[in-house]
């Protein structure tokens, strides 16, 4: 598995506390086409702090998505479409995935 990228120097009582105040963890998805070969496929985990936006981090996965992935028929334009609107909303949230957290009763 890859590292989380953000999480650098950071314990993992400070990672659950940025949880708490709004912090996350997204993916990206890109896509790129040769013709009738498409590949669609995520980035590395990114851990975002509460208050902290994703576009300066989904921007590449976007552009490239943008030039080289409306070209494979028929799945490039579905994929791309799928790839742009993860990224524009923010990326993948996998946050109750990696942080286990406590049921509340």
């Amino acid at each position: 598995m890859a590292a989380i990228k953000g999480i650098e120097g950071m314990s993992d009582e400070q990672i659950i506390a940025e949880v708490t105040r709004g912090g996350r963890f997204v993916y990206f998805t890109w896509c790129a086409s040769i013709i009738v070969l498409t590949f669609k496929r995520s980035s590395d985990v990114y851990f975002i702090r509460a208050g902290e936006s994703t576009a300066r981090l989904g921007l590449p996965y976007t552009l490239l998505t943008l030039v080289a992935g409306w070209w494979g028929i028929p799945w490039g334009p579905i994929y791309s479409l799928q790839c742009l609107g993860t990224n524009l909303f923010g990326g993948k949230d996998v946050t109750d995935q990696i942080v286990k957290r406590p049921e509340t009763v």
